[in-house]
């Protein structure tokens, strides 16, 4: 089973503001971190990076399922993984 599933390919017309869609699973995730280059550049961190090797640090997005994704607020999780 693999821990995460990526589209196919983003356009290259997402633009920052709409990081939320284009982040997908991530746009709201608790493991998710987004950071910011000094270019201006958004990226998003996987913090199960840090102790789990099978999820990526700047993970491909948008991310459309994920073994660790778990919702913000969400102690539960979330039945889409």
């Amino acid at each position: 089973m693999d821990m995460v599933r990526y589209a196919g390919g983003m356009g290259s017309q997402a633009k920052a503001g709409e990081a939320g869609v284009a982040a997908g699973l991530c746009a709201d995730c608790l493991h998710a971190r987004r950071v910011e280059s000094e270019r201006g550049s958004v990226f998003v961190m996987c913090q199960l990076s840090a102790t789990d090797a099978n999820f990526a640090k700047y993970p491909r997005l948008p991310v459309l399922s994920c073994a660790g994704y778990l919702r913000k607020g969400d102690a539960r999780g979330d039945d889409n993984r």
